[in-house]
């Protein structure tokens, strides 16, 4: 299986591109781990399009390919995940994990029970967030790497949210299931995203912003008996879903 990389830089910038480039860390593994050169083939996505492509030239901050032939590929769950800030070691295992698992978006929530230290790093830490989805789309062969939006407060994403189908893992719902509720949920073929699943901090939602999902029309469901870690129901949640929307 061929080493699938993510072009930094491609052309044309519009339509089906024909020739792309790794820069920075990238280029800089790529030529000196790899020891790559001209001639080597890679599988590289570029514009959302996976494409056998070969190397036409390596320097250290620098390597140019040319596209051949697009090949088949798996398109991302039209799935945004609005995950509150927790512990960063923690957020960042499970923003890795929903990279790997399909997620198309991601934005991190400054929720009330979200610590104050942790909601004043996070904006300096969105970067680094962006990174672990750029390796973990590389690592598990995604042709797209999920947005990391800025993190935002949790009023504000709620007024934002377009998604026809709004989901809340609640730890106060006892009946309704996120499998019976993303049964339930009207579909579409569409390449937009239709989902979007909500996870609390440690501690859970306030009872305040329990209300306003409510107001917003959200759906709250239950993934069963057990009071699960934010990131373990992250994961849990979004391999449910992928069995509906994949």
């Amino acid at each position: 299986m061929r080493r699938r990389w993510i072009a930094d830089t491609f052309t044309p910038e519009t339509g089906h591109p024909t020739h792309a480039a790794l820069t920075g860390e990238q280029a800089l593994h790529l030529a000196r781990v790899l020891r790559a050169e001209p001639g080597q083939i890679f599988d590289v996505v570029a514009a959302g399009f996976l494409h056998r492509a070969e190397i036409v030239s390596v320097s250290h901050d620098r390597v140019d390919f040319v596209l051949h032939e697009e090949l088949e590929s798996g398109s991302a769950l039209p799935l945004h995940l609005c995950l509150a800030v927790f512990k960063f070691d923690h957020l960042e295992w499970a923003i890795e994990k929903a990279t790997e698992l399909g997620v198309a978006r991601v934005t991190p929530i400054l929720a009330r029970r979200t610590e104050k230290h942790l909601a004043q790093a996070a904006l300096k830490r969105v970067e680094r967030w962006r990174r672990i989805a750029h390796e973990a789309s590389q690592q598990s062969r995604r042709t797209s790497v999920p947005a990391i939006a800025d993190p935002i407060a949790l009023k504000l994403a709620l007024a934002h949210e377009s998604a026809p189908n709004r989901i809340l893992l609640s730890e106060t719902e006892q009946s309704l299931t996120l499998s019976a509720a993303l049964a339930a949920a009207s579909s579409t073929e569409s390449a937009e995203i239709t989902h979007t699943l909500a996870i609390g901090p440690e501690g859970g939602w306030a009872p305040d912003e329990m209300a306003l999902f409510t107001q917003h029309g959200w759906t709250h469901v239950t993934l069963g008996p057990r009071i699960l870690r934010a990131e373990t129901a992250a994961i849990a949640a979004i391999a449910i879903a992928g069995t509906f929307l994949g």
